[in-house]
């Protein structure tokens, strides 16, 4: 599939500097550009305050204000589409359960996922916005091999967000434009400057949720106290809720023993948290469940690739084999530390995207 040059293109905008500038550069060349903005705060949950911004609360409407101040300044239309409903059922639901259940997801997989490429692009044709590409603020770049549109890290690898996007298919990259892949986040800012952009010092944000408490989703009675035990299960301690806990942690644990002690599996069926020594950590590798594929139609054969277990992890050399019911199981050259059940694993094979799932175990 072709592109067509300077046609018409939706950009995502946050209210931050990344997405604004995208939106500048793409009118500079001379795309046919309309501005394009998630609602997803409603006030229903009360949530602490923070002086840092986050994708969810209250700063919500500073942020539509300053997406809407860019676009008369840039000369662009601006929509604002609705979508609290489908983030709190997609998004904050999945959240929950997730946890609940004594995982640890990842909201902004998810939310890039179902809701801005998602209902993002589905409602705003549906309210009569007319485009044939879509771009964002990621850090990310596409390029074309042979007919198929593939998924290759940023410029900037400190600010690469490949591991937020393995979930796009090579038929949504070939309708999507990542206008700032090819910059530093430095030149971005400097270019939000040249352009007189009111975005151009605003701070990243920080949180996914306001004050990074995230506690507020769930009712008192879904944080139960309950035991922390040993492997063996012996009891050491109490625990305020499985919510708060996750695979590796070390802090925060309220016991005492001669060597540190470390989370190593969640029981939310038990509500009991399971601990023992850095050395249990470590796996030989993992199965990961709701495979995605951006390199490759299908997974029929092992693949050498290098698996990123979470979003500040060191890729590590390892092998997918496929698995039944569109699962893979990876084996890490070396074992890897907190393998963690409900975060995601995403596989590269150089600087693109092989693909990616989420981790549903250890092995």
């Amino acid at each position: 599939m072709k592109r067509k040059k300077k046609a018409k293109v939706a950009v995502g905008l946050s209210g931050g500097v990344d997405s604004s500038v995208a939106a500048a550069l793409l009118k500079k060349k001379g795309y046919e550009v309309t501005g394009i903005a998630m609602k997803i705060f409603d006030g229903s949950v009360a949530l602490k305050g923070s002086p840092r911004h986050a994708c969810y609360g209250p700063g919500e409407k500073e942020d539509m204000d300053m997406a809407g101040s860019v676009c008369r300044r840039l000369g662009i239309p601006f929509h604002i589409i609705d979508l609290i409903e489908e983030y709190r059922k997609y998004v904050i639901e999945y959240f929950r359960n997730e946890y609940l259940a004594g995982k640890t997801p990842n909201p902004c997989i998810v939310c890039n996922h179902r809701l801005k490429f998602g209902f993002l692009l589905e409602k705003a044709r549906q309210t009569g916005i007319d485009f044939e590409l879509f771009a964002t603020g990621h850090y990310a770049q596409i390029v074309e091999s042979e007919g198929r549109f593939l998924l290759k890290r940023s410029v900037d690898l400190s600010k690469d967000q490949t591991y937020f996007l393995y979930t796009l298919t090579p038929e949504q990259l070939s309708s999507t434009l990542f206008p700032i892949g090819a910059y530093t986040k430095k030149r971005i800012r400097e270019i939000a400057s040249s352009l007189s952009l009111e975005t151009a010092t605003r701070p990243e944000s920080q949180d996914f949720i306001v004050g990074g408490d995230y506690s507020t989703l769930f009712a008192n009675e879904e944080a139960k106290e309950g035991d922390i035990v040993d492997e063996d299960g012996n009891i050491l301690g109490r625990h305020r809720g499985i919510i708060h806990y996750t695979v590796g942690q070390r802090r925060g644990l309220g016991i005492s023993s001669q060597r540190p002690l470390y989370v190593t599996k969640i029981d939310a069926k038990g509500n009991r948290v399971v601990v023992s020594e850095r050395e249990d950590l470590f796996s030989d590798g993992l199965i990961t469940a709701n495979l995605s594929l951006i390199a490759i139609e299908r997974l029929d054969r092992p693949y050498q690739v290098r698996a990123k277990i979470r979003l500040r992890h060191k890729e590590a050399d390892a092998t997918v084999f496929p698995h039944k019911d569109n699962r893979a199981k990876i084996v890490f050259n070396k074992p890897q530390m907190s393998v963690t059940p409900g975060q995601s694993v995403v596989l590269y094979s150089g600087d693109m995207v092989f693909g990616g799932g989420i981790i549903e175990r250890a092995i």
